[in-house]
């Protein structure tokens, strides 16, 4: 089970690592109370996933797990093998990163930039991961798990106490997309018992709110424009736990509703993100969720590898 403590003891670990992103404040108006972005997608290699990968791979350093010749094995539609690369290159360790067939070009090409082994399995992120499971039986190489790994998502976690640390705790409600959920059920942990958090997911993809609605984490069909980056089958045992725990509610958008909430961020405010990271927003826009007068809504926008051409 995650907690604050274990978030906070991941910012002492990463500090220096990772970036303090910026938040931007909304215009009046924009919601029904003041709100805020916070510009996660500014964090090295374009997403919230460099705080949890320098969290794990410290930790195995740290433990003694780590062999720095053998190095790490992550599988990921793309952010979290480019974050965790990222770090095992600034750490001095090789890494293997497994990716579906399905892997966006622009994602791949940045994992071998970063100088990972890059293999390419399977058409969803569930086959991508038993092979890379398979590969860390036969070579002891650290397993960097995409979500749902007490070390991930205490680092994912991070962005959420740095987020209520530059309001001052005045924040009511954060929004956050959900995939394999491990960015939700760290922001959850770093914000019990001062905000709320409400996961945002694509209707293509409810693993939270299937996993909510039958008590515990069940496997879903994969589909949608967001697949890429929000394409877990099933949430994380860790989130699930972690959502019941503190109330997490579930709101689900449309493609369409991620098209429009993406372009938006673009027309309005020059925020170019992916589409899974504009889930957040796109409850706000879409009408998903509706806050209440004065309420004060953080929206935290956590990646933006992308092809800005299609914006």
């Amino acid at each position: 089970m995650i907690t604050r403590a274990d978030v906070d003891a991941a910012a002492v670990r990463i500090a220096g690592q990772v970036r303090r992103t910026p938040l931007i404040e909304v215009d009046p108006g924009t919601w029904a109370g003041p709100g805020w972005f916070k510009c996660e997608f500014m964090q090295h290699t374009g997403s919230f996933k460099a705080r949890g990968a320098f969290n794990r791979v410290l930790a195995a350093r740290e433990s003694g797990e780590l062999d720095p010749e053998v190095g790490i094995v992550v599988a990921s539609g793309g952010n979290a093998g480019l974050a965790n690369a990222y770090a095992a290159r600034a750490l001095g360790a090789p890494a293997t990163v497994f990716v579906p067939l399905t892997a966006p070009a622009v994602k791949v090409a940045k994992l071998r930039a970063y100088g990972a082994t890059v293999v390419q399995h399977g058409n969803e992120y569930a086959e991508a991961y038993e092979a890379a499971l398979k590969a860390v039986a036969e070579t002891g190489a650290v397993h960097c798990h995409a979500y749902d790994q007490p070390e991930i998502v205490a680092g994912a976690g991070t962005a959420g106490s740095e987020f209520i640390d530059q309001l001052d705790g005045e924040v009511d409600t954060i929004l956050v997309a959900v995939g394999g959920a491990g960015l939700m059920a760290g922001v959850a942990a770093a914000a019990e018992g001062v905000a709320r958090v409400v996961a945002v997911e694509p209707v293509t993809i409810p693993t939270l709110r299937d996993a909510l609605e039958r008590g515990g984490p069940v496997d879903v069909p994969v589909s949608g424009i967001a697949a890429d980056s929000l394409g877990a089958r099933r949430v994380g045992d860790i989130a699930y736990a972690v959502a019941v725990r503190t109330g997490v509610r579930s709101v689900l958008i449309s493609d369409d509703d991620l098209v429009d909430a993406r372009r938006q961020l673009w027309d309005r405010w020059r925020i170019v993100v992916e589409h899974g990271a504009a889930a957040a927003y796109a409850a706000l826009a879409s009408g998903a969720y509706r806050p209440e007068p004065g309420e004060r809504v953080g929206v935290l926008l956590c990646g933006a590898n992308t092809n800005p051409s299609d914006l």
